[in-house]
């Protein structure tokens, strides 16, 4: 289950971008199938089912132009886990900064979503 949802950045590329991070209850939550919906000047961000969980943001003229185009959103998510992840009091040294090193696997993924009206 969804714990809670936010959005932190929506931005005009191509098409209206919605960077999104979303806390999850447990780690083997895979229950996460987002809906946009556009109310007034807002865009709505809910969970499919649970319209207990939601975020709004409020867009400009320029944004809600787009919207209206496209009729679709970019969604960015960004996930994690209540109670796994959080701040870290005691950080190491990253010994993996050199110019061949591999970035470490983060739980992120990208979608395009419908916009109801």
């Amino acid at each position: 289950m969804v714990h809670s949802i936010n959005i932190t950045k929506v931005s005009v590329r191509d098409r209206l971008v919605a960077d999104v991070e979303v806390w999850m209850n447990d780690p083997n939550d895979f229950d996460f199938s987002p809906r946009a919906k556009l109310e007034d000047n807002c865009i709505k961000i809910h969970n499919e089912g649970d319209e207990s969980v939601s975020t709004t943001f409020e867009l400009d003229s320029e944004q809600m132009n787009v919207a209206e185009r496209d009729r679709m959103v970019e969604l960015r998510v960004k996930f994690a886990v209540q109670g796994m992840h959080g701040v870290l009091l005691h950080k190491t040294p990253n010994p993996r900064d050199g110019p061949k090193s591999k970035k470490l696997a983060e739980p992120r993924w990208k979608t395009v979503l419908p916009i109801s009206m």
